[in-house]
């Protein structure tokens, strides 16, 4: 069990991760997409980090919610990724990227429909008979909803529960979402199975001119959020967390530790005397 804050695998980091001597991130996430296949002197870095930091693995273009048959051969490549690496958890989106065998540029919410939930179940059920484990699913950001015929967290819990998956609960999209489509955060994540929460993924967002919130990969945790994973951790047993930080770093890392610091410390105050059992 990984136990503390992580942050994902960026170019404008990586070698921060490995000459510094800290004691976080206590792991590291990475997109097997960004990565497989890679040779030389990006291949050495990678390897360099999966010696030092256990790793997580955080799929993009499976789209798993797309009626397209499933990219076998890329599977493939990821199943032999995942031994690579050592992967601890393997974990894609409640959502599509491809149709037509089009990749779209970005990731497609899901209507909250029967359908479409049965569609996602079997295709998660695939993937875990062929990887032979279980594989988290991410509740994501979305700024529209099509003919919904549940809401979200029913949604959500009827695909987890069915395909035997676990969560990768998205603090930081809950939020946004709650925010956007007025629910209460809270609420939504009491609704939620929290036994098959698995994983924990924070980020920064921002308002737009519109008055929408972001969820934008390019800034701190904000407040908000950091206070809903105050109220959302001593829910549920012990699980990594992570920062999603994908634009805008810093150029002095000190900055970005600082943040893993600060978060890592409401884990602490819930967790820690969970961490040796």
């Amino acid at each position: 069990m990984i136990n503390g804050i992580g942050i994902g695998l960026r170019p404008e980091i990586i070698e921060a991760l490995l000459v510094n001597e800290l004691p976080l991130p206590a792991f590291v996430e990475l997109s097997p997409e960004h990565w497989i296949g890679v040779g030389g002197y990006n291949r050495h870095m990678l390897d360099k980090v999966v010696s030092r930091y256990p790793i997580m693995g955080h799929g993009l273009s499976l789209s798993l919610g797309s009626p397209d048959p499933l990219d076998w051969d890329f599977l493939k490549k990821v199943k032999a990724f995942m031994v690579e690496t050592s992967m601890v958890l393997f974990s894609e989106h409640l959502s599509f990227s491809k149709c037509g065998n089009a990749h779209l540029n970005g990731l497609f919410p899901l209507p909250f429909r029967y359908d479409a939930a049965k569609q996602m179940i079997e295709r998660i059920k695939q993937v875990q008979d062929y990887i032979g484990r279980q594989i988290a699913i991410e509740n994501i950001s979305y700024y529209t909803t099509l003919a919904p015929e549940m809401n979200e967290s029913e949604f959500l819990s009827l695909i987890a529960e069915e395909a035997d998956c676990l969560l990768l609960l998205d603090v930081s999209n809950v939020f946004v979402n709650g925010s956007n489509h007025g629910y209460d955060p809270k609420t939504f994540i009491s609704q939620l199975p929290l036994n098959r929460i698995g994983y924990i993924h924070l980020a920064g967002n921002y308002v737009d001119e519109d008055g929408h919130i972001i969820d934008s990969h390019d800034r701190p945790v904000n407040e908000s959020v950091r206070e809903l994973l105050d109220w959302t951790v001593p829910q549920i047993a012990p699980v990594p967390v992570l920062v999603e930080r994908d634009l805008n770093f810093p150029e002095d890392y000190r900055k970005i530790y600082k943040e893993l610091e600060e978060l890592q410390a409401i884990l602490d105050k819930h967790w820690k005397p969970f961490y040796a059992k």
